[in-house]
């Protein structure tokens, strides 16, 4: 028999991450909420992992996706034509950024990212040794999974790449695993799927100093923190020092399938020789998702100070303190609900009072709470009484 919903088809022609998805069938989003076919609100409360930083159907950044759709789409190759839309948004980040990190190469997703620039750091520093942390997460790809350190997702995709190094958080006495063979060191200033955990400014400060001293390259993976997601534009702002190359990925695309790996253009320069097309994407820099992402570049440089995130932050902090402990930097926040059956509990029903939440890949013990920037704080009220009554 053919299936005949739309939920039967879902599960009979998309293929499922896990034997039980939340099959939640959403018919449109607005502002700082979802809705299903029934016509439910929910509160968001993860903006799609940290996506939908300003909200749906901002207007700004709908008019620029149907500008550019009346202009073209796809058109050739990336790193060939020029695209005003490519173009534009290379310059405004390159203007919102330190100078040695002024030149962008751009592709469709986050791990896709991690695999630029794990390459660009190989032609660069003519090594092949990575140094990650320990319950990183960087993607699914084989390169980006090479990088991370849990066996559960990584084992049954062996052999991956070797000559990988990894080191606990903040534990400076671990940075001696950094040598002069290193390639690359690839940091989350804030671990996402550890739980929102910020990096010390002590070990980043150690660590900076010792990627100056062997050579190897300091990349810092802001694909979940940047775009003002932890209450400055890029997390690494929070810490006074600079990477050599930065991965944007999540929210820069303002709602379309967009990231970058960027770098300084001489480093950059490395790709285009030796061999020629050294990196290459069909579809990375779509001009339609670069219209956006300016769109919304241009709505987050506009309004970032009235988004408020770190009052916001603290608001979170405060109420939800006499729950469970709560950990993480701006508007990226987990809350501990000790036991991983209790926070799939608490989140079944928050569902059930209109908001949508989850949990943490390395920590499913803890709710995750990274709303849209746009919450008000009414909102925020209303979320931290909801997760009360339903702990």
């Amino acid at each position: 028999m053919q299936p005949t919903t739309l939920r039967q088809q879902f599960l009979s022609h998309v293929a499922q991450t896990s034997d039980a998805p939340l099959m939640l069938e959403i018919a449109s989003a607005n502002g700082n909420y979802l809705f299903d076919i029934q016509g439910k609100k929910y509160l968001d409360l993860i903006s799609g992992i940290s996506v939908s930083s300003l909200g749906h159907g901002n207007t700004a950044i709908a008019n620029a996706i149907q500008n550019q759709v009346s202009k073209h789409l796809h058109t050739m190759v990336y790193g060939e034509l020029i695209l005003e839309p490519q173009v534009k948004l290379a310059e405004a980040l390159a203007k919102m950024l330190p100078p040695t990190l002024n030149c962008c190469y751009w592709v469709n997703s986050g791990t896709e990212a991690v695999e630029g620039a794990m390459k660009l750091a190989k032609r660069v520093t003519g090594r092949t040794g990575f140094v990650a942390m320990k319950k990183a997460y960087h993607g699914s790809t084989q390169g980006a999974l090479s990088l991370m350190s849990e066996e559960y997702y990584s084992a049954a995709y062996r052999p991956l790449l070797p000559d990988i190094n990894y080191i606990e958080q903040n534990n400076i006495a671990e940075l001696d695993r950094i040598t002069n063979k290193t390639t690359a060191v690839f940091v989350e200033p804030v671990m996402g799927e550890k739980g929102a955990v910020p990096c010390s400014s002590a070990f980043l400060d150690a660590l900076r100093k010792r990627c100056n001293e062997t050579g190897a390259l300091l990349i810092f993976d802001e694909i979940q923190t940047g775009m003002g997601r932890t209450g400055k534009y890029f997390a690494f702002e929070h810490y006074g020092i600079v990477p050599d190359v930065l991965l944007l990925g999540k929210a820069l695309g303002a709602g379309m399938p967009l990231a970058t790996f960027i770098s300084s253009a001489e480093n950059m320069h490395a790709l285009s020789v030796n061999p020629v097309l050294g990196h290459i994407t069909t579809f990375g820099g779509h001009p339609v998702s670069c219209a956006a992402a300016l769109a919304g570049l241009e709505v987050l440089t506009d309004n970032y100070a009235s988004f408020e995130v770190e009052k916001k932050s603290q608001i979170f902090k405060r109420e939800l303190s006499v729950i469970g402990d709560v950990n993480g930097l701006g508007l990226l926040l987990s809350l501990d609900l000790k036991s991983a059956d209790k926070c799939k509990k608490v989140i079944e029903k928050l569902l059930d009072k209109g908001i949508f939440s989850d949990w943490f890949l390395y920590a499913p013990h803890l709710l995750r709470i990274a709303p849209p920037l746009t919450i008000t704080e009414e909102e925020i009220l209303f979320a931290i009484q909801a997760i009360g009554d339903c702990v």
